[in-house]
C-alpha cells in the first residue's frame, strides 16, 4: 500500500518561473549579466540556489557568487509570490489525497519553501517540508526521501515521489520508491523517461495511487 506521497515544489506544485527570473535579473544584472528570459531560467533551475547563481555567472565571475546569492535571496524573499501560482488542479489533488501522508522535498531552501507554500495556502496539506538545507545532501541524492520515510517508519515501496525533473526521478529510483513525473513542468519530457509513470495533469495522480494500491496498475516508462 502507498502511504506517503512526496512532491517536488517548483515546476511540480507551483509555477515560480517568473518570480525566480525577476530575482535573477535583479541580482545578476548589476554585474554585467544579460537579462534572463523565463525560458532560459527554467533550463537552469533544479540544483539549488547556489548552483543556479553559479551557472548564471559562469566561471569568470565565480568570485562574486556569494554577494549575488545574497542579493537574490534578499529580493526573492520579498517577491516569492508576486506571480507564482499553483498549477491547475494542484489544490484539488491535494484535497483528494487526504488519507495519505504528504511531504514536499525541494532543492529550494527550506525557509523559502515553507514561506511560499504558506503564502499560497498550500502548507496546510503537508506533514513534512524539506528544502536544500534540511538534509546534508539534496536531490538527486536519496537522502531527503529517506529522511521522510524514517520520519514515518515507512518502507520505500510504500512511497511515491512526484516531480518534473530527472533530479526527482533519480532520487526516487535511488531510494527505491515509486516515481511519477509530470510533463507540464520545467523539464523536457525526454529527460523523464526513467520514471515509472508520466502524467500530463496532476489530477491523474489520484487514479494512479488508487490503482497501485489495488494492484491493478503496472508501471509504464512511456508517456
Amino acid at each position: 500500500m502507498i502511504k506517503v506521497v512526496m512532491f517536488d515544489l517548483d515546476g511540480t506544485l507551483v509555477d515560480s518561473s517568473v518570480d525566480i527570473t525577476n530575482a535573477l535579473n535583479y541580482a545578476a544584472g548589476p554585474y554585467g549579466v544579460g537579462k534572463m528570459t523565463v525560458e532560459e531560467t527554467i533550463g537552469l533551475v533544479g540544483e539549488g540556489l547556489t548552483r543556479l547563481i553559479e551557472k548564471v555567472l559562469g566561471n569568470e565571475r565565480a568570485a562574486i557568487v556569494p554577494e549575488v546569492l545574497d542579493s537574490f535571496v534578499g529580493y526573492y524573499s520579498e517577491h516569492l509570490a508576486d506571480f507564482t501560482l499553483p498549477y491547475r488542479g494542484v489544490r484539488e489533488t491535494l484535497e483528494g489525497l487526504g488519507n495519505y501522508r504528504k511531504a514536499v522535498i525541494s532543492n529550494k531552501r527550506e525557509s523559502l519553501s515553507r514561506e511560499l507554500l504558506d503564502k499560497l495556502g498550500l502548507a496546510k496539506y503537508f506533514d513534512v517540508i524539506l528544502g536544500s538545507d534540511s538534509v546534508e545532501e539534496k536531490k538527486p541524492s536519496p537522502r531527503p526521501i529517506m529522511k521522510v520515510l524514517e520520519a514515518f517508519s515507512f518502507q520505500p515501496d510504500e512511497a511515491v515521489i512526484v516531480g518534473d525533473s530527472n533530479f526527482d526521478i533519480d532520487a526516487g529510483k535511488a531510494a527505491g520508491t515509486w516515481t511519477v513525473a509530470v510533463s507540464y513542468g520545467f523539464r523536457d519530457v525526454g529527460s523523464l523517461r526513467g520514471a515509472d509513470f508520466i502524467i500530463d495533469d496532476i489530477g491523474e495522480l489520484v487514479q494512479i495511487l488508487a490503482k497501485l494500491n489495488a494492484g491493478r496498475l503496472n508501471p509504464s516508462r512511456s508517456s
